[in-house]
């Protein structure tokens, strides 16, 4: 399954304290997202919402029949990446797109424009300045688990060795 969500970037500690404010016992999406609200500095629901499932995507945190629950795994950076790349729709297509050079957010997206579901492209009056923000978030976050590099050009392919 591949999540669709992409909230805007944080760090690897706020992800952290999201994730700690989740109960380890099933509870409901609402009390979820009022728990990562209280923890951290996030004060809209919906934004809550985007992080929980963006960190259920992440393998931080699971749903079962009575709600999301926090798991017993503590992922390193290298696991949330390979997390990353596997279950958030269109990454692996935008980690694709970068090389060497440096690729702005429109051109990235660019190659990621024909996958975008036409349900998606309905949804929205704008559907492209959408997905665009969110090629923008996605980048941000490859940057953050060290899938890509940000330059003064774009974002290009991480040249540290650890995730390519």
């Amino acid at each position: 399954m591949r999540y669709k969500v992409a909230p805007p970037p944080r760090s690897l500690s706020f992800l952290r304290t999201a994730r700690e404010a989740i109960p380890l016992v099933p509870d409901s999406e609402a009390d979820c997202c009022r728990a990562i609200q209280t923890a951290t500095d996030v004060t809209a629901r919906e934004t809550a919402q985007k992080y929980l499932v963006f960190l259920q995507a992440l393998g931080l945190v699971a749903e079962s029949e009575r709600g999301y629950y926090r798991t017993q795994t503590d992922p390193d950076r290298a696991a949330l990446a390979s997390a990353f790349e596997d279950s958030v729709f269109g990454v692996d297509a935008l980690l694709g797109a970068l090389g060497s050079e440096p690729v702005d957010a429109e051109a990235a997206f660019d190659t990621l424009r024909d996958e975008v579901p036409r349900w998606e492209r309905e949804r929205h009056a704008d559907w492209e300045a959408v997905w665009l923000d969110r090629v923008t978030n996605l980048l941000e976050w490859a940057v953050l688990f060290g899938l890509a590099e940000e330059t003064a050009d774009g974002y290009r392919r991480s040249t540290d060795g650890t995730n390519q």
